[in-house]
């Protein structure tokens, strides 16, 4: 559906603009302090479970930061209109812890962990399941790229060129779990309706 105005509600802004703000601040604390909160395993192991959620606020370098902020204003300009803070903070919630976990017990190699990105995924994911429920077609097409997006890079690779930019690897499999995460709030509601038509 091709939409002539932004979504500027109080519901719709509110929660972007602060992980917007804490994502900045993040980036800008000190070495010692950022270090606290990054996705570490080791120190996930030794019961600093916070890190799978603060994690997801810390940047590799100003590039990786930009790239993120420059994804999270997207998607709140295409879906927007479907955000409230319940539902923003429930949907990003699901898709950051799910996210690490998945790293966590998926892949055990990837040691540590920042960026959006994952989140993200989900966050993108949600939002064209809420286009679909609205009757928007475009949130098939839309659904069916991010999976595109996903499976490629699963079978073949991020882009060397991001990872340049970014100075890191590009956590493909945060993109997987982060996009299932984002599948947890609408699959739930779907469920609650079908067990209340009974």
């Amino acid at each position: 559906m091709l939409k002539l105005s932004l979504p500027i509600t109080r519901q719709a802004c509110t929660l972007p603009l602060i992980i917007f703000i804490l994502a900045i601040m993040t980036f800008f604390l000190p070495d010692n302090i950022s270090d606290l909160l990054i996705y570490n395993r080791h120190s996930i192991n030794d019961g600093e479970f916070w890190r799978l959620l603060t994690g997801h606020f810390d940047h590799t370098n100003f590039n990786h930061l930009l790239l993120n902020i420059a994804g999270l204003s997207m998607l709140w300009a295409l879906h927007g209109e479907h955000y409230s803070s319940k539902s923003y903070a429930v949907n990003f919630l699901f898709a950051a812890i799910f996210c690490s976990l998945g790293i966590y017990f998926f892949v055990p190699d990837m040691i540590r962990y920042v960026g959006l990105s994952g989140v993200l995924h989900g966050i993108f994911v949600w939002g064209a399941i809420c286009d679909i429920q609205k009757g928007w077609k475009s949130g098939y097409l839309l659904l069916l790229a991010v999976w595109g997006k996903i499976l490629y890079e699963q079978v073949f690779g991020a882009s060397a060129d991001v990872e340049a930019m970014i100075n890191a690897r590009v956590a493909i499999d945060a993109h997987l779990w982060g996009a299932i995460g984002g599948l947890i709030y609408p699959a739930w509601g779907f469920i609650n309706k079908q067990l209340n038509r009974k």
